[in-house]
């Protein structure tokens, strides 16, 4: 039975009891139950795969500076002391001196966070968040507790999405060494307010207080994460009290504001992630410019999004935000079927069929059976192939075998509230990795590292509008929304939340 036959077939109480064992109401015994959109895969910050895998490091590691909830970006000291920007190439720290590792790896000390950045940074690692360093020069250890981080350059990005970020995390140099470079899904040398107790793969993360935390102790005795990849079925187990909190879907949250469940509320907030088609250029018959093209022109953008969310986003213009620095105002081809026959017929490439892979997904599926109507009006068939979160996130490695398969696919990546962490994903380095588009210009790649370096706002704001002209020009890029965040939780629940919705799980209260 696939996920469309079960929510046909499931009434909403039988849909619950499938996925959320029965047991105890939610939010008793000292327990915050929440929803993730997917389940760990591994637990080390230089090769974090998703953002529910930063939700958990949030929570079991620490790091320099930490995000702060609230409606605006911001940032506050964690690990330290103190930290001070000295000139533009130059920040000095002091760790406060009770952090301590788990298993018997010893204090947390400033060699540990020169080990943790510049292991992220070095080209050996093979991170692919090496860019989130990319003007590093070194960390300078001054004693145990005490460093300066050195630049080569500025730094745009630096307190918004690096050192609050995953690129921030500070890991224990004896316990990575010892595991032979990399965490998986068992951490060992823990640091943060709570540690991982247990891990049922597909089923369910416990976090549990960390009893050698010196600081302010989390509020709940335990933290209990089930992935739930789609929305729908997170909201039937939110209904049925199987948890404290969860992301809605987006069509969702105009009923939910209006009606919310019993003793909960409902809010909604805007998104910086970015949700689009990609068209893999290695991969024929995207291999020809003038066939990418003319699906860029076959899809109807506004029908694809007003379909899957029900009318609740709105249509983007690119990969970055409205209110970050390179938004821009409009896309460069719209929707315009005449144009994609005339490029069919002008290549021969009439009756073509494609696929279209996905996340098995309610809004994904929708989106995608629009796309499917929009391409069959030119004369494409295409064919929608739909899979879990562990088979979707490997469809574009290098690392595998499905790749030179891969024709179109729809996805969303989170974002941080810096026009580079959008822009960063789609460089020439990064092919095989998130680049599943295999776009490579050397025009785009040398803009990526200039605006890194920018610290003038209307000068990246040029420089990040031009980037996404170039993708768009490539043919390889169907951009369709940012959607919007919509979350609900108890009201027994005090949850922190970043301007996005993203969720800081550690400084979650009881009201």
């Amino acid at each position: 039975m696939n996920r469309r036959q079960l929510f046909a077939g499931a009434g909403a109480l039988g849909l619950s009891a499938l996925v959320f064992p029965r047991g105890a109401g939610a939010a008793t015994g000292g327990i915050l139950r929440v929803r993730s959109y997917s389940d760990l895969q591994i637990l080390d910050p230089a090769f974090m795969l998703a953002a529910p895998e930063l939700d958990i490091m949030n929570c079991i590691y620490t790091k320099l500076v930490a995000p702060k909830a609230g409606d605006v970006w911001g940032w506050e000291p964690s690990a330290v002391e103190s930290i001070e920007q000295l000139d533009p190439l130059t920040v000095a720290f002091k760790l406060k001196d009770q952090l301590g590792f788990t298993d018997g790896y010893g204090q947390l000390t400033a060699d540990d966070v020169k080990f943790s950045i510049e292991r992220i940074a070095d080209p050996a690692s093979e991170s692919a968040y090496a860019g989130d360093w990319a003007t590093l020069k070194e960390v300078e250890v001054k004693d145990t507790l005490s460093g300066l981080i050195h630049l080569n350059a500025p730094f745009a990005p630096l307190w918004t999405s690096t050192l609050p970020s995953s690129s921030g995390i500070i890991v224990s140099r004896k316990a990575v060494t010892e595991l032979g470079g990399k965490i998986t899904t068992k951490p060992v040398a823990q640091s943060g307010p709570y540690i991982l107790k247990e891990w049922l793969p597909k089923q369910k993360t416990i976090l549990v207080r960390n009893p050698d935390w010196k600081y302010e102790q989390g509020a709940y005795d335990e933290i209990h994460i089930t992935p739930i990849e789609d929305e729908k079925t997170a909201e039937l187990g939110f209904e049925a009290g199987d948890l404290d909190y969860t992301w809605t879907s987006v069509s969702s949250i105009s009923r939910l504001k209006e009606t919310p469940p019993p003793e909960a509320t409902v809010v909604e907030k805007p998104s910086l992630a970015f949700v689009w088609m990609g068209l893999n250029k290695d991969v024929a018959p995207f291999d020809n410019p003038n066939i990418r093209r003319a699906v860029q022109y076959a899809i109807d953008t506004k029908a694809v999004v007003d379909a899957a969310y029900y009318g609740a986003a709105a249509t983007s213009t690119g990969i970055i935000a409205p209110g970050l620095p390179g938004h821009r105002d409009a896309c460069i081809y719209t929707y315009d079927p005449d144009k994609a026959r005339e490029l069919l017929a002008q290549e021969g490439a009439e009756g073509l069929t494609i696929t279209l892979e996905i996340l098995n997904k309610t809004e994904r599926l929708t989106a995608a059976q629009v796309i499917q109507a929009n391409l069959a009006d030119v004369g494409i068939t295409c064919e929608i192939k739909q899979h879990d979160s562990g088979t979707f996130w490997t469809l574009g490695s290098k690392d595998g075998d499905t790749w030179n398969k891969l024709q179109m696919y729809i996805s969303r990546f989170s974002m941080q509230p810096d026009p580079s962490w959008a822009t960063a994903w789609f460089t020439t380095e990064q092919v095989g990795i998130w680049n599943w588009e295999r776009f490579s210009d050397a025009e785009f790649d040398e803009l990526n590292a200039k605006g890194q370096v920018e610290l003038d706002v209307a000068a990246r704001d040029t420089i990040y509008k031009r980037m996404q002209d170039i993708m768009e020009e490539s043919g390889q890029y169907v951009f369709l929304t940012h959607e919007v965040v919509g979350v609900e939780y108890r009201n027994s629940v005090v949850p922190a939340l970043q301007p996005n919705a993203m969720p800081l799980l550690s400084d979650f209260k009881p009201a």
